[in-house]
């Protein structure tokens, strides 16, 4: 009945009676896990018929965990999953379908206060849970990278459970996972989620059948919307921190290259206020500098990754140059032996659709790659190379700029590694294989899209640059139309998702008493008057404006000063409104709460 070094059950069938769940292996029928759905003890038993035959039958593919909310616990599964192929040994999975399922019967208990907090929950969990996309593996460590891996590798790392071996910082059920890691015979029915991105592909170059694999690994210790979580924190964690991995595979040999990204490692903020874009700004915190949120972060990732090369993207006038000045006088002051500092002011290098101007970045960073290297394992186990080093690269949102850069710098690493492995001789190029060269280019293009959905809401910004080799208007059009998605996005929906994201992680946890003992966070707010007013006063003037504009078969003195009325209406209300921007946008109501106003009580 012990869980340890043992794959992860995969097909299970979850029984549901009045009073228990049942959870049942299909290659393990001899035991059952038992929960109680009064009492909420979880107990592994020998199978003896104890499943009663009024019990309901659900075909699961695993348990992503158990989470307690207002009406009390609830079982969270899988229940529908896709394959998308085998790497390193193991096959990997996407999260396709899941099901929230409450321990208690009836909430007859409830009051309802307590009833639409608990249905707000329910709703924020699924509301994660249907983020694109998570991804799982029955028998490997998909939160491992390759190299990491073997350096961890001894008999007893392998003897431990896949849970216990789990890279914690990737694994976004962590949380709901608790109840079942205290008991290391439960260990094989918990099954660790990643999020991010995965695309595993069998291929030809060249008449070599090999696999190319791309994996991101999302971190959970700063997870958040766009504009809510930014910068870095006092233990030296950063917002969209990302893991990126891209694997060869040929006839048994592996190669492996890393890249990171994540938000630049000071403390600053870019709260939504109804501007388009509103400017970062440093914030001073009480007993943490910058320095110390610089230090921490990166000494963490030397210890992780090796030397690290900082590719900073952002402009460098402007809001951006300013965080683009502290960041490089905290890397003069701090002197750090094994990170490197590299800016490149993307916007200005590459206006007016210049993008060949990104090999100027590349050729400064050739010398790093090349001493960087890569991991690389032979067939029969033993390592002919190790990755050195990591290039860090972050623009403002780590999106859209990075994405275009990290997917340069993996080509060069490709037609390497294609040339070590003999794949393609030294006068060929990755670049002159048709059929590769498109799937690459939408493999990386479908990567910023899932990523900047997991951050922002909508797909990236840029792609048709990776998709076909070049800047279009009709990529310029399509940028345009996802910006404005983002921005309704960020100031009016991104409140909610933000605490979802807290609420999944275990940032917040829920109490059993909230709407009886204390107001629940989530109690619908009381809307002030006041600030209703404008929008509908803003609302009726460009009605208004309109009408007049349309409606007359000519133009008067009367009809003149009502366009001229309307007009300066619509500019009073909309600058007031943008003056008090915040006061409109969908601010989270369990972690990230707004900063309240001076002098507030």
């Amino acid at each position: 009945m012990a869980g340890g070094g043992a794959s992860v059950y995969d097909d299970l069938i979850l029984h549901i009676s009045p009073d228990k769940f049942f959870v049942e292996s299909l290659t393990a029928t001899q035991v059952v896990l038992v929960i109680d759905r009064i009492t909420y003890e979880l107990t592994l038993q020998t199978n003896n018929g104890q499943i009663p035959p009024i019990a309901s039958r659900k075909p699961i593919a695993g348990i992503l965990g158990i989470i307690p909310l207002v009406s009390g616990p609830y079982l969270v599964v899988v229940t529908r999953k896709a394959r998308l192929g085998a790497v390193q040994g193991g096959e990997v999975w996407r999260v396709v379908e899941t099901e929230i399922i409450s321990y208690a019967r009836a909430e007859h208990h409830l009051t309802p206060t307590q009833l639409e907090a608990n249905r707000r929950y329910t709703g924020m969990l699924q509301s994660v849970l249907s983020t694109p996309y998570f991804y799982f593996s029955y028998t490997m460590d998909l939160s491992h990278c390759k190299q990491r891996l073997d350096t961890l590798r001894s008999p007893d790392f392998s003897s431990k459970s896949l849970l216990d071996r789990a890279e914690q910082r990737f694994i976004w059920n962590w949380h709901l996972l608790g109840p079942l890691r205290s008991d290391p015979a439960l260990h094989r029915y918990c099954l660790p989620v990643t999020h991010g991105f995965v695309s595993i592909n069998s291929v030809v170059i060249a008449g070599t059948k090999l696999v190319w694999a791309i994996i991101s690994r999302r971190s959970t210790q700063r997870c958040g919307t766009r504009l809510f979580v930014r910068g870095g924190d006092d233990k030296g964690h950063v917002a969209n921190y990302v893991e990126t991995e891209q694997l060869v595979e040929v006839n048994g040999t592996v190669a492996s290259f890393l890249q990171t990204r994540g938000s630049i490692p000071l403390l600053w903020h870019q709260r939504p206020d109804l501007r388009y874009k509103p400017p970062p700004t440093l914030e001073l915190k009480q007993g943490v500098t910058h320095r110390d949120c610089f230090s921490r972060h990166f000494q963490e990732q030397v210890k992780l990754y090796g030397q690290q090369v900082i590719i900073n993207l952002v402009d460098q006038k402007g809001a951006e140059g300013r965080l683009e000045q502290q960041l490089k006088a905290v890397v003069a002051v701090t002197k750090e032996p094994n990170v490197f500092y590299e800016p490149f002011d993307f916007h200005a290098e590459c206006s007016k659709m210049r993008w060949d101007r990104l090999s100027i970045l590349l050729d400064r960073l050739s010398q790093y790659q090349e001493q960087f290297s890569y991991f690389l394992q032979s067939r029969e186990g033993s390592v002919l190379a190790r990755q050195s080093g990591v290039f860090r690269t972050n623009c403002i949102d780590c999106l859209d700029r990075t994405n275009v850069v990290q997917s340069m710098l993996a080509r060069i690493n490709l037609q390497t590694v294609l040339v070590r492995l003999g794949v393609l001789q030294d006068h060929m190029k990755v670049e002159h294989q048709p059929l590769f060269e498109d799937l690459f280019k939408n493999v990386w293009a479908d990567h910023a899209d899932m990523i900047s959905i997991q951050y922002t809401g909508t797909g990236a910004l840029k792609t048709d640059f990776t998709r076909t080799g070049k800047r279009t208007k009709l990529g310029l059009l399509e940028d345009g139309r996802r910006s404005l998605i983002r921005y309704y996005k960020n100031n009016f929906a991104d409140g909610l998702r933000q605490d979802s994201l807290d609420l999944f992680v275990g940032n917040h946890c829920v109490s059993p008493t909230e709407g009886v003992t204390h107001e629940s966070p989530l109690a619908p707010l009381k809307p002030d008057q006041r600030y209703l007013a404008l929008p509908i006063a803003l609302a009726l003037s460009l009605a208004m404006l309109t009408l007049s504009l349309i409606v007359p078969a000519e133009y008067s003195t009367e009809i003149l000063l009502s366009l001229l009325f309307w007009a300066a209406m619509i500019f009073v209300t909309g600058r007031t409104m943008l003056k008090n921007g915040p006061e409109y946008v969908d601010q989270p109501r369990l972690i990230h709460l707004p900063p309240r106003p001076e002098g507030a009580p």
